[in-house]
């Protein structure tokens, strides 16, 4: 039996087949009157303000990062906001890894979902770009601090003083 297939049928079928090699046309970034190009620098500043909003990170960064942004402060640098995102854009799209330091007793996995989705739409609705993914890597947890250490730091005034 012959098959009924046309050279057109071939040809639509090859189409549909090969935009997977091509890469997809961005229509925030690239319009017929020209194109937007959008900085690691910039989606990495959205991204680390994004991920310092969700309740439960108390920093950004591993421990090499947060010793190294600790001395830029005490030089009178201000806080770098992209300390610990790593973001690679290509193809009006963009790959973010983020390093978070989680405060005692919030559930990491719900963090990580957290910051995900606020890191997603900050960028998306910011940049135009589409982001394929979040990675998060907890580096450590913040422990609250005895109450006992607090008050032994503070020093007493009393009524006679000024």
């Amino acid at each position: 039996m012959a098959d009924n297939t046309t050279p057109k049928d071939v040809a639509e079928n090859t189409k549909a087949a090969t935009p997977a090699a091509q890469a997809e046309r961005n229509e925030n970034l690239e319009t017929d009157f020209g194109t937007t190009s959008i900085d690691d620098v910039v989606v990495s500043k959205i991204a680390g303000i994004a991920a310092r909003e969700v309740s439960g990170v108390a920093a950004l960064g591993g421990g090499g990062a947060r010793m190294m942004g600790s001395i830029r402060e005490s030089f009178g640098a201000s806080e770098d906001v992209r300390q610990g995102v790593t973001v690679e854009v290509a193809n009006g799209s963009a790959n973010i890894d983020i390093a978070i330091i989680a405060e005692y007793g919030v559930a990491i996995h719900e963090l990580a979902e957290a910051i995900r989705r606020n890191i997603m739409n900050a960028v998306e609705r910011m940049t135009g770009l589409s982001v394929n993914r979040v990675d998060v890597v907890v580096h450590d947890v913040k422990l609250p601090k005895d109450e006992n250490e607090q008050e032994d730091t503070t020093p007493a005034i009393s009524q006679g003083q000024a």
